[in-house]
C-alpha cells in the first residue's frame, strides 16, 4: 500500500509533533509515523513528570517548613502512590491534548515503526497501521534518544536504574547514590533529599554543572550540602556489586560507597535502531548522532533530522525551534539558524538554575574583555518575604571604554523561581542588547526580577543597592 504527502515524520516526541503541527497549519499534507505514545521522552519519561515530582517535592518542603510562617502543622507523610497517580494524570491529559492537536489539523497518524528508504519513502510495521509505504516530498527524523548506560552497571530498573526508571518509583529509597552531576541528576538529587533520601551525588567532571557559571555552580553546590546531600566532584566510578540488601559502589581512590539505589544520569543517546539509515544513505557522526547542516538538512537530499537525534542541546524548546527552522526551510522561506550557543537552560533542583549565553570563563576565552555584575538573594525584599535567600544573578557583559558594560554576553542564576525570570536574560542576550539600553527598564518591586534589573544598573557605574 503506497500513500503520498508533503511531509512524513518519524517520531512524535516534541520535535516531531511541533514539526507536523507547524507544518499541517502551514497548509501541508503530513504524517506522522510513531510506535510508542506520542509526546516522546519530554513528556512521558522526562520534562513533565519530572517537574511534577519535583513539585511534590516541594509541597513537602513548604509544609514541613510552615512553623517559620507561624503556621501548625504536622510533620508531612509522603504518600508516593498518590504523588505517582498525580503525575500520571497531568501526563494524560497533556497527552490527550497533543493528540486532539493533531487531530484538529488532519494529521494522518500511523502507529508503527517507521524506517527510511530510498527517494524519501518510509515504511511502516509492527504497529496497528499495518505495512503501508509512504511516499514523501520531505521527510523530517525525530526519533529521540534513550538513557546511557555505564559498563559495570547493569540496570534492573530496580536497584539499578536509569532516569526513566525512577520516575516511576513507589517506594522511596533511604539512601541513593546519583551518577552524573548534570541537569537531570541534580534535579534527581534535589527530589530525593526533599522526600527524606540520603544522597549523594559522583560527577567524574571537576564539578557539577559544567554549562552553568562557575559563581552559579559553586552557590548550588553549597545550597546542596547545606540540605544533607553529598557531592562529589572529580571521581571516577568503576563498577558496582551487591553487598547484602545494599549495592556497594567501587570509586577510585575511596572507600567503598554503600546504598540502596543507584541511579545513572551520564546524558541521553540518539536512538536509530531501525531507522534504516546506513540503507538509505543518511550519515552519522561518531558519536551515532545523525550529521546535518545549519538548517537540520541531512546528507540525503529532502530528509531533515530535529530533536535528540542530532548533536544540539537535548532540550524540548529546541527541538521546537528545530522543527519550526525545518518546515520554514523546506518551504522555501529562508530562516535564521537556531543559535545553539545561545539557548535558554532551566534546571528544576531547589535551588534552581537558569542561564543562557556566555559564563564569564567562556566569554574570556573568547576573546572578550568583559565586566561582570553578581547581586544576591540575601538582600532581596521577595526572596526574604519567601524564606528563599540562597541565590545570585549574575550578568557577564563587554566592557566599554568607560569600564561601564556594553553588550550583554550572558546571564547566569540561581536560586527560586529564577527558571520563570530568565526571560529577560534570554532576550537580552538575543537581540544583543546593551547594558545602557536594558538598564533603563523599570523592574516591578517587590519580585525576584528586580535581581536581574540591578544586576545591569551596577554595570551602568551607577547603582541602587
Amino acid at each position: 500500500m503506497s500513500s503520498d504527502h508533503d511531509l512524513v515524520v518519524v517520531g512524535g516526541g516534541p520535535g516531531g509533533y511541533a514539526a507536523a503541527l507547524y507544518g499541517a497549519a502551514a497548509g501541508l499534507d503530513v504524517a506522522m509515523v510513531e510506535k510508542q505514545k506520542l509526546g516522546g521522552t519530554c513528556l512521558h519519561v522526562g520534562c513533565i513528570p519530572a517537574k511534577e515530582l519535583l513539585e511534590t517535592a516541594a509541597v513537602y518542603r513548604t509544609v514541613a517548613h510552615a512553623g517559620r510562617f507561624g503556621i501548625t502543622a504536622g510533620a508531612p507523610v509522603v504518600d508516593m502512590g498518590a504523588a505517582q497517580a498525580r503525575k500520571q494524570q497531568i501526563v494524560d491529559q497533556l497527552h490527550k491534548g497533543v493528540s486532539k492537536l493533531l487531530e484538529g489539523r488532519k494529521v494522518t497518524l500511523l502507529d508503527g515503526w517507521g524506517s527510511l528508504e530510498a527517494d524519501r519513502t518510509v515504511s511502516v510495521s509492527g504497529g496497528e497501521s499495518g505495512e503501508i509505504t509512504l511516499a514523501a516530498d520531505h521527510v523530517i527524523l525525530a526519533t529521540g534518544s534513550v538513557p546511557r548506560t555505564l559498563p559495570g552497571f547493569e540496570v534492573d530498573g530496580e536497584r539499578i536504574m536509569t532516569s526513566d526508571d525512577l520516575l516511576s518509583i513507589t517506594a522511596l529509597p533511604k539512601r541513593a547514590a546519583i551518577i552524573g552531576g548534570g541537569a537531570i541528576g541534580l534535579e534527581f538529587a534535589s527530589l530525593l533529599a526533599d522526600l527524606g533520601s540520603e544522597v549523594t551525588v559522583l560527577e567524574a567532571l571537576p564539578r557539577i554543572l559544567m554549562g552553568a557559571d562557575n559563581d552559579v555552580a559553586r552557590l548550588l553546590g553549597r545550597a546542596f550540602r547545606k540540605r544533607g546531600i553529598e557531592v562529589r566532584s572529580g571521581v571516577t566510578v568503576n563498577s558496582c556489586r551487591s553487598a547484602g540488601d545494599a549495592i556497594e559502589l567501587d570509586i577510585e581512590g575511596n572507600d567503598p560507597l554503600a546504598v540502596d539505589v543507584v541511579v545513572v544520569c551520564v546524558g541521553r543517546q540518539p536512538f536509530t535502531d531501525g531507522l534504516g539509515l546506513d540503507t538509505a544513505g543518511v550519515k552519522k557522526d561518531e558519536g551515532g548522532y545523525v550529521a546535518v547542516d545549519e538548517y537540520c538538512q541531512t546528507s540525503l537530499p529532502g530528509v531533515y533530522a530535529v530533536g535528540d537525534v542530532i548533536r544540539t542541546p537535548q532540550l524540548a524548546h529546541v527541538a521546537f525551534a528545530e522543527a519550526i527552522l525545518v518546515v520554514k526551510h523546506l518551504l522555501g522561506e529562508s530562516p535564521t539558524p537556531v543559535d545553539y550557543a545561545n539557548v535558554p537552560w532551566a534546571i528544576y533542583s531547589h535551588p534552581e538554575v537558569a542561564f543562557v549565553g556566555h559564563t564569564e570563563e567562556s566569554a574570556i576565552e573568547a576573546g572578550h574583555n568583559v565586566v561582570t555584575s553578581v547581586h544576591r538573594f540575601t538582600g532581596n525584599g521577595r526572596a526574604m518575604i519567601v524564606g528563599e535567600t540562597d541565590g545570585l544573578v549574575k550578568v557577564i557583559a563587554e566592557r566599554s571604554v568607560d569600564g561601564t558594560g556594553g553588550r550583554i554576553l550572558g546571564v547566569h542564576m540561581v536560586g527560586s523561581w529564577v527558571t520563570e525570570q530568565l526571560g529577560q536574560g534570554y532576550l537580552a542576550v538575543n537581540w544583543e542588547a546593551t547594558v545602557p539600553e536594558v538598564a533603563e527598564f523599570i523592574q516591578p518591586h517587590p519580585t525576584m526580577s528586580e535581581l536581574f534589573g540591578e544586576s545591569v544598573l551596577s554595570l551602568t557605574g551607577r547603582a541602587l543597592h
